[in-house]
């Protein structure tokens, strides 16, 4: 491992040593200079991981070299000493960025603690960026189909306001996504982002992880909870699956919408807070609610903004860059080398239905990343583990979940056309007469729904 650098600025040679000897005794590399000029060369050489700069230095004083090593390294830990020093100036040195501020004559015990603080410190600074950074890659929205292109338009206007939204879409298909990058895109993007699946909760308990509880108001509760609504004060609530909410506890969910305001279990104190509600599910909740098993005024609090999610299926140009982003997401996760899908195996990739959608795509990038010997995935590959089985898409496609005819009358037209390109070898010529129709005019439909041989 290599040793932590620390560069010490100060003009008295008796302070340079001194400080220099005991970081070298503590295993750092010490570096030195003189003046503040000597330390900004030497800053352009060398990355030190920490400077003691000294305030009162000749020609440039140590505030004007803080100004300008804050602009060549803006995350640079910079210890301020001073043989001098008054609460102004440790004030002044403080809004230019010094780390912290020390006055001589300086303890070393305290300056190698101040010193492991402010490595450890710009450690976890370090380390939070590169997972906010690896975050912002996870939660991304792939893809450049028209679909996809309004799917983000309708995200971008809807995240400024501060609307519910209600976010429909099959299972798969990305709904806690686009709820992330609502909140993202909102002023609350400051604040938390704290999800429930209401699926997933026992239907008892669903009060207690909303609301909270208060130690002894049921059998099991050894301490105080706090609900989800309270921890995602002045952020976003994402309630998943509400579609499988309780009647009950829809109740209470709409007054709490409705007021801002709820109790603990167990509590006769009431809690104000300022929470968004996003909101989504997988089922028709109109059909839901002629059924009633959904309320209509809570239907009608939550769907201020519907924004619906496309199935794969309906966006299959989008399957080359995702294969893509998933192989090399989870390279990125898993330390491994990224591999790519060959032409045949794209195509088998864009002939099959996805009925998992998005979450079933992943999974099988995954799984060819980690089960495929060689560095490019082929077809052989993929049958070799029984996975995409060809023509799916055109067995299985379902024509009656298209929002309107003309999407299932083009869905129907690919698929039919692909099949009977299939049946005669790839050949047009062949196909156009099975077909019926001019050779010009298949060649215009394959190139338009962008067919390719192996795949559609």
């Amino acid at each position: 491992m290599p040793k932590k650098t620390v560069l010490i600025v100060d003009d008295e040679e008796g302070i340079r040593e001194s400080l220099k000897g005991i970081f070298e005794d503590e295993g750092y590399e010490a570096l030195t200079a003189a003046s503040a000029e000597e330390g900004l060369a030497t800053l352009k050489e060398r990355t030190p991981n920490i400077i003691f700069l000294d305030v009162w230095l000749p020609e440039m004083d140590g505030l004007e070299a803080l100004s300008k090593i804050s602009e060549m390294e803006r995350d640079m830990p910079v210890v301020i000493i001073s043989g001098h020093a008054n609460i102004e100036l440790a004030v002044k040195a403080t809004h230019l960025g010094a780390y912290d501020f020390l006055e001589k004559p300086l303890s070393l015990d305290k300056v190698l603690l101040i010193a492991q603080r402010a490595l450890e410190r710009k450690k976890l600074e370090t380390e939070n960026r590169t997972l906010k950074e690896n975050l912002g890659r996870k939660w991304k929205l792939i893809g450049t189909s028209d679909k996809m292109r309004e799917l983000r338009h309708q995200i971008e206007m809807a995240g400024q306001s501060n609307s519910r939204v209600l976010i429909l879409g099959e299972s798969g298909t990305g709904k806690e996504l686009v709820a992330r990058l609502l909140h993202e895109k909102s002023p609350r993007s400051g604040g938390p982002f704290i999800e429930v699946n209401c699926a997933a909760i026992p239907q008892e308990l669903i009060e207690s992880e909303l609301f909270g509880h208060e130690k002894g108001s049921f059998t099991g509760a050894v301490e105080r909870k706090i609900g989800k609504f309270e921890l995602a004060h002045e952020g976003t609530l994402f309630l998943d699956e509400i579609g499988d909410m309780t009647l009950q506890t829809q109740a209470k969910v709409l007054r709490v919408l409705e007021t801002q305001v709820f109790q603990r279990v167990g509590s006769g104190i009431s809690i104000k807070v300022d929470v968004r509600i996003l909101a989504a599910t997988n089922k028709d909740l109109a059909e839901e609610v002629r059924k009633n098993a959904f309320r209509e005024d809570l239907f009608f609090r939550l769907n201020v903004i519907p924004l619906r999610v496309p199935p794969l299926r309906e966006r299959k140009d989008d399957i080359p860059q995702l294969a893509e982003y998933f192989t090399e997401l989870f390279a990125a996760e898993s330390g491994m080398k990224p591999k790519k899908l060959d032409a045949e195996a794209i195509r088998l990739f864009m002939s099959y239905n996805w009925p998992g959608n998005i979450r079933e795509l992943r999974n099988a990038a995954e799984r060819l990343m980690i089960m495929s010997p060689s560095p490019v995935i082929n077809a052989p590959d993929i049958a070799a583990l029984g996975m995409l089985v060809p023509g799916l898409s055109v067995r299985e496609n379902d024509y009656f979940s298209y929002s309107s005819l003309k999407d299932a009358r083009d869905a129907f037209e690919k698929d039919f056309i692909c099949r009977k390109l299939k049946e005669n070898d790839w050949n047009v010529s062949r196909t156009a007469d099975a077909m019926s129709v001019e050779r010009s005019n298949l060649h215009k439909k394959i190139k338009s729904y962008g067919i390719s041989e192996g795949g559609n």
